[in-house]
């Protein structure tokens, strides 16, 4: 008798696809927006990329259960918007890399005293050749990263949790309830955190049904959306909001946040904890998104599964983040809102016309569908505003057309 696979199970996959080291970037781009209003931020986007990825569900439904995002996306809009949507996928995957390249120079650099790029240049020598190695290796290290940071994070995250000063959690002595404005800079770095909209098709292949794979999506998010409150609650709770300007004057680098994290935990084991959880983060995300722009690519440019095939595909996939994070060492936080902006044409705006599509053929006489996602045409709507604001906020940021938090007052 074949037995049908858990929700808890699929809530965990989607769960683990969504935490990674995106949420090293919550923290600083909160900073502005402080505890309240980052969580308030957190729940509506975790609220929108569910409905999202309904639609895609909904979407996907009308084709075989192996179809993918790819074939859907072509049959449904076009080859010139599904070639547009395969590109701000790579696009968001390259920017990735780029981020987690760069913060991990700077955190070897603190822990080894090696040169930052020196250090960069290592990191992606070692791990990427993992990649190289094969699929069955991602896995295997996968595995051995995620368990350590369950322990990390649990270890790391009840050692703040258990030193909150209720004060600096809620700002008692400032006015959170003039930070406002700050949540709508927060909000791409935000959609980043909860980016699982690749693993859909997959999901539902899992389950071989669309109201399974609803409830496991729907999990997932929600057990994200706890371990991102947790984080900031812990983090907000022990620095106080005017202690993040020197971590946001450096872009919201990881090693500054621990550096200033360093500053106000006494416990040297929960610090460690914390440590460790970090660079797990940034490593785990790191092959799994290289893993995902190698099959990419490799498909992309048809390089063959041989040792010197792959040699080519590592090189279009590792290097160009590579040199962009040596030339150009923007910063953790500004890399991740680039792939939140991005993000946003795959994960809302897609998606919501992808369902528009599917629902206008199933009203020409097609077949009816099994499941439909809550709203109505209003809800594809919104979530395509959603989208574009959430694209939209993080360029007038960048051009200074919104209120961004510098550390000082505010």
């Amino acid at each position: 008798m074949k037995t049908t696979p858990s929700i808890l199970g699929g809530a965990c996959i989607i769960a683990s696809v969504c935490v990674g080291a995106g949420m090293l970037g919550l923290p600083s781009s909160g900073a502005g927006a402080w505890t309240l209003w980052s969580v308030l931020a957190l729940v509506v986007t975790m609220i929108m990329m569910t409905l999202s990825g309904w639609m895609l569900l909904e979407a996907f439904q009308h084709y075989e259960m192996r179809a993918s995002f790819n074939t859907v996306a072509k049959d449904l809009l076009g080859s010139r918007l599904n070639a547009f949507n395969n590109l701000s996928v790579y696009f968001v995957g390259g920017i990735l890399l780029y981020a987690y390249i760069t913060s991990s120079g700077a955190i070897l650099q603190g822990l080894t005293g090696l040169d930052s790029k020196l250090a960069s240049i290592l990191f992606v020598a070692v791990f990427s050749f993992v990649v190289w190695h094969s699929t069955r290796a991602v896995d295997r290290i996968s595995v051995v990263l995620i368990a350590f940071m369950v322990l990390s994070f649990a270890f790391g995250v009840l050692g703040l949790l258990g030193n909150i000063n209720l004060v600096t959690l809620f700002d008692l002595d400032g006015k959170e309830s003039h930070y406002a404005p700050y949540a709508m800079a927060m909000l791409p770095v935000a959609l980043t955190s909860f980016g699982y909209h690749h693993s859909v098709a997959s999901l539902r292949a899992y389950y071989q049904n669309e109201q399974q794979a609803k409830w496991a999506m729907l999990g997932g998010t929600v057990i994200a959306l706890a371990l991102y409150v947790l984080w900031l609650v812990g983090i907000f709770g022990n620095l106080p909001r005017q202690e993040f300007a020197p971590v946001i004057a450096q872009g919201g680098e990881v090693s500054a946040l621990l550096s200033a994290l360093s500053g106000v935990i006494e416990s040297e084991k929960v610090a460690s904890a914390i440590n460790g959880f970090s660079m797990a983060a940034i490593l785990s995300s790191f092959i799994g998104v290289g893993l995902g722009v190698f099959d990419y690519l490799a498909d992309f440019f048809k390089f063959a599964d041989s040792r010197s095939g792959r040699c080519k595909t590592w090189a279009v996939t590792f290097l160009p983040p590579l040199a962009l994070s040596l030339l150009f060492p923007f910063g953790f936080l500004l890399a991740i809102g680039y792939a939140g902006a991005a993000a946003t044409i795959w994960t809302c705006i897609v998606p919501a016309l992808l369902v528009l599509r599917a629902r206008a053929r199933a009203t020409n006489g097609e077949v009816h569908p099994r499941f439909t996602t809550p709203g109505g045409r209003v809800m594809a709507y919104l979530l395509i505003l959603f989208g574009l604001a959430t694209a939209l906020f993080h360029f007038m940021a960048m051009a200074n057309l919104l209120p961004v938090y510098a550390g000082h007052g505010g």
